[in-house]
């Protein structure tokens, strides 16, 4: 590595197995880390031989008396120094306490792989002005029903209607979607509509696990099974038992990991690593991946998953639906403890709708988050988006400026327009089939797939809406 493209990341204030963690992940990233067991030698880091070097600071421990004031410290040595805080999750007016302190981003413990090195990668662009555009990479927030997802492209309202015709099965569900786009939101929508909505939900990132002990994270595994292994473990798939086992990035798992998962599938037992013996499961999986699943995936395991598919559109392909989104996200945030009722105006909008979000609706969140968090006024504006503005004039990042979407449909979408797109982006109406297919998607999507109530609703009857389903070429799926 050159000398001008080496960075150290500055992890203060962590525990010596945590900072081991940080190390190895930021590692992957091409960052050193250098270690402060407290912010006491942090100013004598920032000017040591390597301070220069040093291009993020990482607290790994949010204490609300001390917190603020390490970071005003951070701030006033090194004032565009990236700050990002580690916290236990639970409390969002943590994120609030430090984001207004000056950090600069927010994580929640315990922190996943790729969330912590998008934050890195994102906090140390150098197109970012100061203390803008920084996402919070994880933040907690109320469950949605299916019904409430936002936005009417299309294609959300087919991936919508699939998720909820497959609500009402036991079958695999595969949900394939961009980082951020809202996998695991649709998937909670649909474990929350299904029969098994009372029972456990547990998510495993498969990304997240090392190789070598992602059997005993998914399986279990018995005292003495392996060096190490001092006590018996509960593995995720007899925790999620009765319930919904999301397993996220699911084409990480190793081809071993992936053949005996399916096992566990065709026969409802599961076998913890070290034991003769297994246990009777009834899970369903939900599985969800950032691209179509590679060839050497296990083929028994991708012919489960391919009975039932959910392809989330990215947010820079429906852009008509941002006006809504944001509303409805800045409505979500201004709800949280330290954050006062906000509007926001149709400059913004239009600001936002010109972008093209790599990070999808969760960078569209982290940004309103913020954007509410330092606001002196009742409403946001097209000022309280400087950086968003600048990126969709100047970066070269394919999909960043989307400002092709037409006048009418633009229009629509600012004054809270019809939840069907009526207009296509060169500014003419669509096709009545389209119109009607949409329509009926969003009437599946709305009342869960049941068929009936959607007929009746419709004031069509059951024959004749699955007439229609196949004449417009509808895939409900399940």
């Amino acid at each position: 590595m050159r000398a001008d493209t080496v960075r150290f990341l500055l992890l203060v204030d962590a525990d010596a197995a945590e900072r081991r963690l940080v190390a190895a992940i930021a590692a992957r990233a091409g960052w050193n880390t250098l270690g402060s067991p407290s912010g006491e030698q942090v100013e004598e880091l920032l000017s040591g031989p390597n301070g220069h070097e040093i291009k993020a600071v990482l607290v790994g421990h949010w204490d609300p008396a001390s917190g603020p004031a390490l970071v005003r410290a951070l701030r006033a040595d090194r004032p565009g120094l990236p700050i990002i805080v580690l916290a236990e999750g639970g409390s969002v007016g943590q994120a609030v306490d430090a984001m207004r302190a000056g950090a600069s981003d927010f994580l929640v413990r315990p922190v996943a792989p790729e969330r912590l090195m998008e934050a890195l990668a994102v906090n140390a662009d150098r197109r970012r002005a100061s203390g803008e555009l920084a996402p919070l990479s994880e933040k907690l927030a109320p469950s949605l029903a299916l019904e409430e997802l936002v936005g009417a492209a299309p294609e959300l309202r087919a991936a919508l209607a699939v998720a909820a015709k497959a609500a009402r099965s036991r079958l695999p569900l595969l949900i394939i979607g961009e980082a951020g786009s809202g996998k695991e939101t649709i998937a909670r929508a649909v474990h929350e509509a299904s029969p098994r909505g009372k029972a456990p939900f547990v998510a495993l990132d498969c990304r997240a696990v090392p190789s070598n002990i992602v059997d005993s994270e998914l399986f279990g595994h018995v005292a003495g099974a392996f060096p190490g292994a001092f006590a018996e473990r509960i593995g995720k798939l007899v925790e999620a038992d009765s319930g919904t086992l999301l397993l996220d990035e699911i084409g990480d798992l190793p081809p071993a990991t992936q053949a005996a998962l399916d096992r566990v599938l065709a026969t409802g037992e599961v076998r913890p690593v070290g034991c003769n013996g297994s246990n009777s499961i009834d899970v369903r999986l939900i599985a969800t991946s950032s691209k179509p699943l590679p060839d050497n995936f296990d083929s028994g395991l991708a012919e489960r998953l391919a009975g039932t598919v959910v392809s989330v559109p990215p947010l820079r392909d429906r852009s008509g639906d941002i006006p809504a989104l944001a509303r409805h996200l800045l409505s979500r945030h201004t709800g949280q403890p330290g954050i006062r009722p906000l509007s926001i105006g149709e400059d913004a909008l239009q600001v936002l709708m010109r972008y093209g979000w790599p990070g999808n609706v969760r960078q569209l969140s982290n940004v309103l988050f913020r954007a509410a968090l330092q606001s002196q006024g009742g409403a946001l504006t097209a000022e309280d988006f400087p950086h968003i503005a600048l990126q969709s004039r100047f970066t070269n990042r394919v999909g960043d400026n989307t400002n092709d979407i037409g006048k009418a449909a633009a229009s629509a979408a600012l004054s809270n327009g019809p939840s069907v797109t009526l207009w296509r982006a060169d500014g003419h109406l669509r096709p009545l089939e389209e119109i009607e297919a949409d329509l009926i998607r969003l009437a599946i999507g709305h009342y869960r797939g049941k068929m009936t109530e959607v007929a009746r609703r419709l004031g069509i009857g059951r024959s004749t809406l699955y007439r229609k389903l196949a004449e417009l070429g509808i895939d409900t799926g399940a």
